[in-house]
């Protein structure tokens, strides 16, 4: 969130990825680990930068010719000088220091480690979850970045097994996937990565479905008691013959504490939301997989 408040809100910077590169997201905790040809060729890129050693975070800012030959790495997200190297690399790669790498050849792309290339369960939905700290902070900042992270606005994707898919037309809204969407998504990920809930961590739940509107509530409590969440749920779903053309849910209620990389939350209780949106498939967002799958695609679905 950081990034997309900062970094790649800079105008400079969105006119250089627009006009002169070819702008990629990825997730390194993937691409170093992946046997295939994506994976080789970002430890290629990657291999050339001070984080090399790939059992170990690569994260970062890449520059680097359609060869693999590395033009810059950075990971400071200032963005005048993340626009300062995008204009030192670009001026470099015209002047013909990377002549070699123009004509580069084609990455045969073969099979992918499906390790790491999860996509949706076929015959099931992909739902956007968006979490927000409703208030609690203390008075106004002027720090730049902690301004971003207290009206940062969290984002994942939840996804909905085919099984799940069936049984929310028949009328039922499935055990698995009310704690699934607790484990998973009733977290703050507003400023980083969060811990994810145990399933003993799912202190007591109630949900209804009937004519289509979910009601319903969870406790969330972590085994120290230093992180809680306690919300009511609210929703509707909708069918088009056998199929869920529409659900939208909220959960709104009190979390309490931060994790390891989610540090710094407001003092005590404070209101917070998760919001659940049907996919379309009409961002590029919608087919990253969910934070809670990551490396661990069984267990998201256990």
């Amino acid at each position: 969130m950081l990034d997309r408040a900062s970094t790649f809100a800079h105008p400079d910077i969105v006119r250089h990825l627009t006009d002169a590169y070819i702008p990629v997201a990825i997730d390194q905790a993937y691409q170093r680990r992946q046997q295939d040809a994506e994976g080789r060729f970002y430890r290629k890129i990657a291999g050339q930068s001070p984080r090399n050693d790939f059992k170990k975070t690569t994260q970062g800012f890449y520059a680097a010719t359609s060869g693999g030959a590395l033009l810059f790495y950075n990971n400071n997200r200032d963005p005048d000088k993340v626009a300062r190297l995008l204009v030192r690399a670009l001026n470099a790669h015209e002047e013909g220091k990377e002549k070699e790498t123009l004509a580069a050849a084609p990455i045969a792309d073969g099979e992918r480690d499906a390790r790491y290339s999860p996509t949706p369960p076929a015959g099931g939905l992909v739902v956007r979850v968006h979490a927000k700290v409703l208030g609690g902070y203390p008075e106004e900042t002027e720090n730049r970045w902690t301004k971003i992270f207290q009206s940062a606005l969290g984002r994942d994707n939840l996804w909905i097994t085919k099984a799940e898919h069936d049984a929310l037309v028949a009328g039922e809204f499935p055990n698995a996937l009310l704690m699934r969407l607790a484990r998973f998504h009733l977290v703050d990920n507003t400023r980083g990565e969060p811990p994810m809930w145990k399933p003993e961590e799912l202190r007591d739940s109630l949900i209804t479905f009937e004519d289509g509107v979910v009601k319903g509530k969870v406790l969330l409590e972590a085994a120290d008691g230093k992180r809680r969440y306690e919300a009511s749920l609210y929703g509707v779903v909708e069918m088009e013959g056998k199929r869920v053309r529409r659900f939208d849910l909220v959960a709104d209620g009190l979390f309490e504490g931060g994790g390891r990389f989610t540090r710094n939350p407001p003092p005590g209780k404070f209101p917070f939301a998760v919001s659940f949106t049907l996919a379309d498939g009409s961002e590029a967002a919608d087919a990253i997989p969910p934070q809670g799958s990551r490396g661990w695609v069984e267990g998201y679905f256990r």
